[in-house]
């Protein structure tokens, strides 16, 4: 969709109070994308990438972390992430959870700028379709290594958007990116997904230019098929130089089993459908609401490839709420072209607007500062926090880092083989090193024969009769509950079970001997 340059009240006001304007409404998108360490995968990818570095960037064979699936040979998509994360921390020690802060902030911040330059908007419009966009993506931010696949996309969007416009050698970047991608994270499929989407939907297109019968004006342009040779070639050269990796093919098989596992897809929250109720749904309903709305009253171009690829990546969004960030990230550019094309139609039809383009601009900033004055320091506190105490911070959270305190003081008065609560997994490996848990976040599709972790978890947590046979199998002798769920009433109650530590957040329990 080309958005044709049109004197704006963001371009027709004082250079000084635009720039005020972008300042504000910067600080807006920092707010957004820096959020406190509390995502549950952190942990085990902290502790994965600390003890990486220690073993000499040696890559274990079979899990280490859990004594119920010791055997597993752990396919780690992200042991690249893992080691920088690392180095990250251990550089800025003792106030490394900033720099995971900042990384992952970053990360962010330039995934939705990089998407968001695709449009050829003005920057004042571009940042308010990044704020826009980041506010109702808020719910799947945070220290989550799949920001960076969602920066990946971003750039496989700007290399195809320069393809397009003539500059062909930018598709022999497509190589070098998935060669570091798919070493950084298993989300490289969904770049590759992409831009063969978008290949292979523009060779129809070209293929129906040579049909007189669908002969029609397009606002896209027509690859020539010398352009659509070369970049077939560009994919597979980009499929082959992702086997460079620790695991070679085995990599594509795991990033398989994860996604055809359907005990997971259908129990994990982040692989089900969208649902429009609680915060995260009613602000995505409202976003596409407001993109159609706005696509029926301004949007009159002619873009096959940009339609076809929209809908799909808006069907996959509304099939697992993992998906959600990525139809954000490819609708970005739409969003910040929309924005350009209502401001640009307000600023022609309203003459007051262009009397006085700049107390426009003012009024945009005194409301833009007066949102950022409504949000408060709170959060900037909590992520200060996080990064520079994060033990404190946790006092605050749903992590049990009081029991783990215990932990650490009482280790004597514990077992050998822990259970633990699915969310805890990644959180105890970080906080206690050496210590083997039950289960964590990298487990849910790990199976050998009939000992499948992930449905036994299930099982054991069921809230009408707890299948507590289960932890004889797995031989445990202690275990750390969430307090006042079933399995915890269960065995704080069962004669063979004694608690040994309570608190608001959990029980701990041991087996007697």
């Amino acid at each position: 969709m080309k958005a044709e340059p049109v004197p704006s009240a963001a371009s027709s006001s004082p250079a000084p109070l635009t720039l005020l304007l972008d300042l504000l409404l910067g600080a807006f998108v920092m707010n957004l994308v820096l959020q406190p360490l509390v995502e549950p995968d952190l942990g085990w990818h902290l502790r994965a990438g600390l003890d990486l570095i220690a073993q000499g960037w040696r890559l274990p064979e079979t899990d280490p972390y859990s004594h119920t699936m010791p055997d597993w040979h752990w396919v780690e998509h992200a042991w690249l992430s893992d080691g920088v994360l690392a180095l990250i921390y251990q550089a800025l020690e003792p106030s490394g959870g900033l720099g995971l802060i900042a990384f992952f902030g970053g990360v962010t911040a330039l995934a939705w700028w990089t998407a968001a330059r695709v449009a050829s908007v003005h920057r004042t419009y571009r940042l308010a379709a990044l704020v826009a966009s980041l506010w109702v993506a808020l719910p799947f931010l945070g220290a989550r290594t799949q920001l960076i696949s969602l920066l990946g996309v971003a750039v496989v969007l700007t290399i195809w958007n320069r393809m397009q416009r003539g500059q062909r050698q930018w598709i022999w970047a497509l190589p070098p990116l998935f060669l570091v991608w798919a070493n950084l994270h298993g989300g490289f499929t969904a770049g590759l997904f992409v831009i063969t989407v978008l290949v292979s939907l523009s060779f129809l297109m070209t293929l129906c230019t040579e049909w007189k019968s669908v002969q029609a004006s397009r606002d896209e342009p027509v690859l020539s098929w010398d352009d659509l040779r070369r970049c077939a070639l560009a994919i597979a050269v980009s499929i082959a130089v992702t086997f460079l990796n620790p695991y070679g093919w085995h990599l594509y098989g795991e990033i398989y089993e994860s996604l055809t596992d359907r005990f997971m897809i259908d129990t994990l929250r982040e692989w089900q459908p969208v649902s429009f109720q609680g915060w995260a749904g009613r602000a995505y309903g409202f976003y596409l609401l407001g993109l159609v709305g706005l696509m029926a009253g301004w949007y009159r171009q002619m873009e096959p490839v940009r339609w076809v690829l929209l809908l799909l990546m808006l069907a996959l969004s509304l099939l697992h709420w993992r998906n959600v960030t990525l139809f954000l990230i490819v609708s970005l550019p739409l969003v910040a072209e929309l924005c350009t094309l209502v401001g640009d139609t307000l600023w022609r039809r309203i003459s007051v607007l262009q009397a006085h383009a700049a107390g426009t601009v003012l009024v945009l900033s005194i409301m833009t500062a007066t949102a950022l004055s409504a949000l408060g320091s709170e959060h900037l506190e909590h992520v200060w926090q996080s990064g520079r105490t994060p033990e404190v911070y946790f006092e605050r959270t749903e992590y049990p880092i009081e029991a783990v305190r215990w932990i650490r003081t009482h280790r004597d008065e514990t077992g050998t083989r822990l259970y633990n609560d699915y969310s805890y997994g990644g959180f105890l490996l970080w906080q206690l090193p050496g210590e083997q848990i039950f289960i964590d976040g990298r487990m849910p599709a790990w199976r050998i024969k009939d000992r499948w972790i992930f449905r036994d978890y299930v099982a054991l947590n069921r809230e009408d009769a707890p299948q507590l046979a289960l932890l004889d199998r797995y031989g445990v002798d202690w275990a750390m509950i969430p307090r006042g769920s079933a399995l915890a009433v269960a065995l704080e109650t069962h004669p063979a079970w004694k608690p040994i530590f309570t608190d608001a957040k959990v029980v701990i329990v041991r087996r007697q001997s």
